[in-house]
Formats: structure tokens, C-alpha cells, sequence
């Protein structure tokens, strides 16, 4: 359903995950393809193309100036238009662009933190009934391993509950579906990255057969209500491949591009099949999402980098994206309404959105003024 998120896949953006070692994924690494394009660590692993963290134990946070918006800022640019077999569609918008129209839904933010580690916080995949996946924990150090967890409304830190590997040095919880299968990544003490299923609390762990025998780095990143996951592995060369998983019946299926790419990242999949990621071609990374071969290609502000992180049923798209500034931003967009930015209102060093659900609630993270990485939760004012 999302990338149900965030960050925080390939070298790019948030990567949204959690790489023990030093390329780029989700908890740490989710937010290492982020990090790597913008230096935000954002908190996935990041390997040479992974969701959206940063490489744990081995980077250094470093905040990216945001320009706060409290109310979200609907970029008005070039309208999408429907996708074609063969249409390559370019939704690019430069940042005056951005600024120049105030038409705009407005959200309330919440931050939700587990008090287990109130320095570093990640919110990155939500159901329908407002059940939340993501992490604590920056990995940096021994001191602060990636722990995954839910976290059920009201959100108090009695709705928190531990979800880890067992064995597991490091988990990330990064996607969950309408029923409450999640999916995310966990890390060995030799720093290798696997990814895993978790359905009535019975684990399972995931590897692309296609991924190296050395350097093991795999990483779910969504999962549907069909039980289709997606993520990505990475090469000898440190290059992502992103891919399909079917829980129910083990089947791996490669997301293939109809464009150039140096590293794929599938971050999040829509029950109709409808994929959301992102790619690197020539050190620029691009968000996409591609449906039943149809392709159209997400590139906001600066068009460096931008990370589609998650989807809904509705093909709405939620990530991040750089400005010509520096600045990182969340993002919400669809065919229909173009892009809206995210900023939360508390955010001094950068916004990114994880995931989403059908109801237009959005999870995510932001950097605030004392360094800290804080999670959040979105919605629409009526």
C-alpha cells in the first residue's frame, strides 16, 4: 500500500532504510538515499541505492536547511498528463514555480515519538484504522540501534509495541498493510541487511536470490493488501535492483524501467499493482511510478533529487525532494491535484514523507532545531 515509508534504496534520497554497513537503505537506509543526495541523514541504510536511511555506524547526521511551511505549499507547475504505454512523462517543476501559488489543502501535524529514544524517531507506513509502523534509534552507535515498533491511536507511549527480528541487532519496520502484515528490514552482527515479512508474529526473512553472496543487502520497503511486497537488493557494485515479493507464494519479479538507470528502489506498491520508487541515472535521481508498464517520471525543485516513497489505492505519491536551495521537502501528489509540499511546522533542517493511506493521513519524519529527528502524523483540515 505505501511505502508504508518512508525516510528511509539506491544511492539516492532517503533512501529510506537501514544499512549496517555503509551503502544506502532505510532506517538508516531509507533515508540514505537522501542523505547521500542532500546530506540529510533521514535514518534508512544507505547503500549505493537504497529507500532511505543512512549506512549504519557510519554516517553523520547533517541537518539540510528546510523553508518551513506549516500549511503546505501546492506547487502549481507543468499538469500531469495520463500516462501512456510508452509515454515518459516529466513532472518536473523548479522551485519558482513552487512558490508561486498558495492554493493549497491545509494539515495539522502531530509528532509521535517513543519515549525508548526521544533523539530519533521515524514514522513511515500507516493502515486505514491508523495503525503506524517505524523505528527508534539513530544507529550511529552501539548506544542506538534501529528498534522497530507499532503504535496504535491514541498514540500515548503505552500504544507503543516492540516489532524486531528475532536474533536481530538492528530493525526497521517500514510498510504494513490493512492487514497488519508488515514488512521492513533487519541487520546481522556482521552488518548484512535482509529483508522480512511479518504476518500474526510469525517472521520471515527475505532475500532476493539474485543478490551476492557477499555484501548481503536486501530491503522491503511496501507492502499491498494482497500481500505483495517490494524493495530492492543491491549488487557487487553496490547499484540497486528493485523488485516484487509475493508473501503468499515466495515468487520475486524484477521492477524493470523503460528508462536508463543506474539503481532502481521500489518503495511502495497500490493493491492494483501500481509501483512507486526511485532512480539514479548519472548521479540525478528521479522519483516514478509505474503501472502496468506505463511510466511517468517525479522530479521536483532543484531535479536532483527527488524520492517517491510510498502509494496509496488512489495513486496518490508521497516523498521527498531537494530544492535549488539545498533544502529538503515532503511531498504529496497525484495526477489529478500536481504537487503539495510538506513541511512540518516544527521542522528546522528538512521534512520527509513515508508513507500514506486511503484516508489521506500521512507519516513521516522531520529534523528539528536541536538536532533531533522526530516522527509525525498528517491529515487534512475539513
Amino acid at each position: 500500500m505505501t511505502s508504508t515509508h518512508q525516510p528511509t534504496g539506491p544511492s539516492v534520497r532517503t533512501r529510506r532504510i537501514l544499512a549496517a554497513t555503509a551503502s544506502v537503505g532505510a532506517a538508516v537506509v531509507l533515508t540514505a538515499a537522501i542523505a547521500q543526495a542532500s546530506d540529510f541523514a533521514a535514518g534508512h541504510p544507505p547503500a549505493n541505492g537504497t529507500h532511505g536511511t543512512t549506512a549504519m555506524g557510519s554516517a553523520t547526521a547533517k541537518p539540510v536547511r528546510l523553508l518551513t511551511n506549516a500549511q503546505g505549499t501546492n506547487a502549481q507547475g507543468m499538469d500531469a498528463q495520463p500516462m501512456t504505454q510508452s509515454s515518459s512523462m516529466d513532472s518536473s517543476m523548479d522551485s519558482s514555480m513552487q512558490s508561486s501559488s498558495m492554493r493549497q489543502p491545509r494539515f495539522t501535524f502531530r509528532t509521535i515519538d517513543d519515549a525508548a529514544d526521544p533523539t530519533f524517531n521515524q514514522l513511515l507506513g500507516i493502515t486505514n484504522r491508523g495503525r503506524i509502523v517505524g523505528y527508534f534509534g539513530s544507529g550511529a552507535d552501539a548506544a542506538h540501534p534501529n528498534k522497530g515498533f507499532q503504535v496504535r491511536f491514541p498514540y500515548g507511549q503505552n500504544n507503543f509495541q516492540n516489532e524486531n527480528f528475532p536474533g536481530s541487532v538492528q530493525t526497521q519496520v517500514v510498510g504494513i498493510n490493512n492487514n497488519n502484515v508488515t514488512v521492513g528490514f533487519w541487520v546481522d552482527g556482521d552488518g548484512a541487511n535482509f529483508g522480512f515479512v511479518e504476518r500474526g508474529g510469525t517472521f520471515r526473512s527475505v532475500s532476493n536470490p539474485a543478490t551476492p553472496a557477499q555484501g548481503q543487502f536486501n530491503q522491503l520497503l511496501g507492502v499491498n493488501d494482497y500481500g505483495v511486497a517490494v524493495g530492492f537488493f543491491n549488487d557487487a557494485a553496490g547499484a540497486a535492483h528493485g523488485y516484487t515479493f509475493d508473501t503468499r507464494t515466495g515468487q520475486f519479479a524484477g521492477v524493470v524501467l523503460p528508462v536508463a538507470a543506474d539503481s532502481v528502489t521500489a518503495t511502495g506498491i497500490a493493491d492494483d499493482g501500481t509501483v512507486s520508487g526511485f532512480y539514479t541515472t548519472n548521479k540525478v535521481t528521479s522519483g516514478f511510478v509505474l503501472r502496468h508498464g506505463h511510466f511517468q517520471r517525479l522530479s521536483f525543485g532543484g531535479g536532483t533529487n527527488t524520492q517517491a516513497l510510498g502509494i496509496n489505492d488512489g495513486h496518490e505519491v508521497v516523498g521527498s525532494y531537494v530544492d535549488a536551495a539545498g533544502a529538503m521537502h515532503g511531498f504529496l501528489w497525484s495526477g489529478n491535484r500536481g504537487l503539495t509540499r510538506i513541511d512540518d511546522p516544527n521542522a528546522a533542517a528538512g521534512t520527509v514523507v513515508n508513507g500514506l493511506n486511503n484516508r489521506g493521513q500521512l507519516v513521516g519524519f522531520y529534523v528539528d532545531a536541536a538536532g533531533n529527528t522526530n516522527g509525525f502524523l498528517a491529515g487534512r483540515r475539513s
